[in-house]
């Protein structure tokens, strides 16, 4: 099993958190004697420090490419040019907003409506994994409370932006949400672990967890009802449509939404509060011509 690391050469809080991957004292990477999009790429060759680590590295590889394009617009991978051909991606991005909060995220990709300006194709989600995404948000956890980040928000959002066509299941890896935070040494190192532990929890929670998998649907660009239950449940979601576009919503996009997750769905999870009374009648119908139970975030 591999994963492919994906990095923004255009991206100051991208290019942070490969400085420090390459250069940590923590983790040896080397290079893979291949090319990615015409630039090197490198793989993670032992931890350093946490050494019981290293016998999953008998198993998965974890390698390190670069690209010159914006992350959002990179819809094609171009693996038939490269030796190489990963499994999962993951993407460590910058992110900005409004507040301008200083902030580690997580988040899966996809445009609900026709609007393109932010990367991918029109109605369209990316590949992802409900686990590999829980994995990222309990990862930045972890390692902000390790650190003490305590200035920092630790959230995921709701799916938004491209890409949208790639061929393997990714997620983003943020950090915002100014140029100060971008640049930050300590929290570029910070993602930056939290990126490799991901792929670790990702494991434990595929081998070992008693997680169930939505899709959520409700709620606003930080989903924080269905983010609770992310954070406190045994539940993994995938893909989440906020309040806003649950109009735009219809059969074939909800079947992208079931096809693109890497695993089954158990069920339907609409944030019921945060979801109005016209977007219920809208959504729920819809979601009844699926074999999928319906459930509400009180419900858990």
């Amino acid at each position: 099993m591999d994963f492919l690391i994906i990095f923004s050469s255009k991206d100051t809080a991208s290019m942070n958190m490969y400085d420090k991957l390459l250069n940590s004292e923590s983790f040896s990477f080397g290079n893979a004697d291949f090319e990615w999009n015409e630039k090197p790429v490198f793989k993670l060759e032992k931890f350093l420090i946490d050494q019981n680590k290293n016998l999953y590295l008998n198993d998965i590889g974890i390698y390190l490419g670069l690209t010159d394009e914006r992350l959002i617009f990179l819809d094609e991978l171009k693996l038939n040019k490269s030796v190489f051909n990963p499994d999962f991606l993951i993407f460590a991005s910058r992110h900005t907003s409004k507040t301008a909060r200083p902030a580690l995220l997580t988040h899966t990709t996809g445009n609900w409506s026709d609007n393109i300006e932010f990367g991918g194709q029109p109605q369209e989600i990316s590949k992802s994994s409900a686990l590999l995404h829980k994995a990222g948000f309990f990862s930045l956890i972890e390692q902000a409370t390790i650190w003490s980040l305590e200035n920092f928000v630790i959230d995921i959002e709701v799916t938004h932006h491209g890409p949208t066509s790639l061929e393997k299941p990714l997620i983003y890896m943020e950090l915002g949400s100014s140029k100060k935070e971008w640049g930050d040494n300590n929290a570029g190192e910070i993602l930056a672990n939290a990126i490799l532990n991901t792929i670790f929890k990702y494991i434990q929670f595929k081998e070992g967890s008693q997680n169930k998998i939505g899709l959520g649907f409700g709620g606003t660009h930080y989903a924080p009802n269905l983010n609770r239950l992310i954070r406190t449940k045994n539940i993994a979601i995938s893909f989440i449509c906020p309040k806003y576009f649950i109009q735009n919503l219809n059969h074939e996009m909800i079947e992208k939404m079931i096809r693109n997750t890497f695993e089954d769905i158990d069920f339907f999870i609409i944030d019921w509060k945060g979801t109005n009374s016209d977007d219920k009648k809208h959504l729920i119908p819809m979601l009844e011509e699926f074999e999928i139970p319906i459930k509400k975030t009180k419900d858990f």
